[in-house]
């Protein structure tokens, strides 16, 4: 409000309904970490023209925008003591086939290559200061930093992640791609307006001006990560999501999936346990990334077991006193340096929580850290998130990150079952010369009006009208709704009243849903994808007959946990404007040194120009 209870005018010019028409040969939706990575790899094919649209600011969107301190499985890395191909079946065998195998491969065969790129770029990747000399984890001989997060054979290696986003934004540039910048793609143009076919472009509106945005392309790459905020709705309160931003509505995946685009792995999901606004936010002290290799005492000073193996009823019988701290005192300078000036620094979510602590008057030489374990007290079972830290439902992809529809590409956490910032760095990077090869011999995209008239009208409906319901509104009751009937526990007759409920809101709520200026239209159609994506969920929920661990999914009235015969994956797939269920096997990449071989015979290593 300004000064007298006013509201400010908006700021920018508003422009409803006027079109911008953009040609391009790639088009990449999203400018986080493989977005970026996407869009400079196409950009080195000759001759092809490549577009970046992102609905914030390039320079520092998305997940790991802001930063990042663990780049992991960088198998060629001469540090490293296993075979990428190996590690990509560990990783696979660890989450009991509900991986994407394919994802993986591609991250530890080429994570290494996209790492010594981005240092050739510009970015800090090893310690060239000798600032951590002697500290655990460095190599004396590379200068780089092996974290020991999970151990030797996991092969995570320290950056300075902070670097990171501002270099790539930076070669986008150099390379010529046109970053449009405060763009929220929302729809696939399918060629001719024919749902299911080839994908020749997208939609989207201008977050500022509202202005609409038509994009031709040959090829397309979403890369528009994944979802936070389905069963939690309060954004008053900090670290809503986990360290995923309202932001990441599921705009890709719904996208793909209205356009035709099989989907899977819907059905999982896990405890919010990370920071829901209602618990301490990440990095701040406990269990958390850049916790770890810190000791910890209760508060008379008694040490803790490592990993904080503390029960409740060990406190309540008086052997370990709340609250617990983090003895950074008590650490090594080389660990506390390790954990505190790298850590602490470069970790997108932990720079923030430094910042306030320093401000305060911390030491860590000489000042304790609360660790809130156990004061806490247990998240409820109704706040869930789609996934389990990164791996969670997305499009399936096939050896060229290819989805099921022509020219549509996917990277990074729009896939199924992705994984971190190594893994974003690499498949964006893979994506995106795939992208590029199949836009070389593809013919010029032919778009329909019919199908950009149809979405323009779904775009703007809500400025329409001037009074009804508001996206947090709608946000709230879709949340509540999850909470109700898609929680912990399922089964046929709650999952159907989600789906009945999620339907009402579509029929009879959605139509009243206003937005007063164009950053309110933003959040009005992340509501609807955030709806889409929750009534996926629960398609795919009441598709598995069974139950499963790895998963995280308990059916009451199906309460066999992992059958033989249900150990697939369930895809999701809009077909006549009604869902078709399939499947898929475990392992269906095939052997994975083969395929990658196979698909790759042409692929030179790090990028020489």
């Amino acid at each position: 409000m300004e000064n007298g209870g006013r509201v400010p005018e908006w700021p920018y010019p508003v422009r409803y309904e006027q079109e911008q028409e953009i040609e391009t040969d790639v088009l990449v939706i999203g400018g986080g970490i493989a977005g970026c990575w996407a869009a400079l790899s196409a950009a080195r094919t000759k001759g092809v023209r490549v577009a970046l649209v992102e609905k914030a600011a390039t320079v520092r969107s998305g997940a790991g925008g802001p930063g990042g301190d663990h780049w992991d499985y960088a198998m060629t890395c001469p540090l490293m003591k296993v075979d990428p191909f190996v590690q990509c079946q560990n990783i696979i065998d660890g989450q009991s086939g509900y991986s994407n195998g394919i994802g993986h491969a591609i991250e530890c065969q080429e994570g290494y290559d996209a790492f010594l790129e981005i240092e050739k770029m510009g970015a800090k990747m090893r310690d060239t200061n000798d600032e951590f000399v002697g500290a655990p984890g460095r190599d004396d001989k590379t200068k780089l930093v092996v974290a020991s997060r999970y151990g030797q054979e996991n092969n995570s290696l320290r950056f300075w992640g902070t670097t990171v986003k501002p270099t790539l934004k930076k070669e986008c540039e150099r390379l010529g791609v046109r970053i449009f910048d405060r763009i929220m793609g929302t729809s696939l143009l399918n060629e001719r307006g024919i749902h299911g076919a080839r994908v020749a472009g997208a939609t989207g509106v201008n977050t500022r001006t509202g202005e609409f945005m038509i994009f031709k392309a040959k090829a397309v790459i979403l890369a528009t990560a994944g979802i936070g905020s389905v069963w939690v709705f309060n954004t008053e309160l900090a670290g809503i999501s986990t360290f995923r931003s309202r932001n990441a509505s599921g705009d890709g995946t719904v996208m793909a999936y209205r356009a035709g685009a099989e989907v899977t792995m819907m059905e999982k999901s896990g405890l919010l346990y990370l920071g829901t606004g209602y618990k301490h936010k990440i990095d701040s002290g406990g269990n958390d990334p850049v916790f770890e290799n810190v000791p910890s005492v209760d508060d008379n000073g008694k040490a803790l077991p490592p990993g904080y193996g503390v029960s409740r009823d060990a406190v309540l019988k008086g052997e370990f006193s709340l609250p617990f701290w983090g003895d950074f005192p008590g650490m090594s300078e080389g660990w506390r340096k390790i954990n505190w000036d790298l850590g602490y620094q470069e970790e997108s979510t932990a720079l923030a929580m430094r910042r306030c602590f320093e401000e305060a008057g911390y030491d860590p030489t000489k000042d304790l850290m609360m660790n809130h374990t156990l004061i806490e007290g247990s998240m409820p079972a109704h706040f869930r998130s789609p996934d389990s830290m990164n791996d969670r439902g997305g499009v399936v992809v096939d050896w060229n990150l290819r989805t099921t529809l022509e020219g549509l590409y996917a990277a990074g956490e729009q896939m199924f079952a992705p994984a971190a910032h190594g893994y974003a760095a690499a498949t964006g990077r893979y994506a995106g010369r795939k992208a590029a090869a199949y836009a070389s011999g593809a013919s010029r995209p032919v778009i329909s009006r019919e199908q950009i008239v149809r979405e323009k009208a779904r775009v703007y409906a809500p400025t329409k009208r001037k009074e009804g319901i508001e996206w947090k509104e709608l946000h709230a009751g879709m949340a509540r709704m999850m909470q109700y009937f898609c929680s912990e526990y399922k089964t046929e007759k709650l999952l159907n009243m989600g789906l009945d409920a999620l339907n009402e809101i579509e029929e009879d709520f959605v139509p009243k849903l206003y937005a007063l200026d164009p950053h309110k239209l933003l959040r009005s159609l992340e509501d609807l994808n955030i709806l889409t994506f929750s009534q996926l969920i629960i398609r795919g929920s009441l598709a598995r007959k069974a139950s499963s661990r790895p998963l995280n999914f308990q059916r009451i009235d199906y309460p066999q946990m992992d059958p033989p015969e249900w150990k697939k994956f369930i895809t999701l797939k809009l077909v006549n404007g009604k869902v078709e269920v399939g499947d898929l096997p475990h392992g269906y990449w095939g052997d994975l040194k083969e395929n990658y071989e196979a698909h790759n015979k042409d692929y030179k290593g790090v990028y020489a120009g």
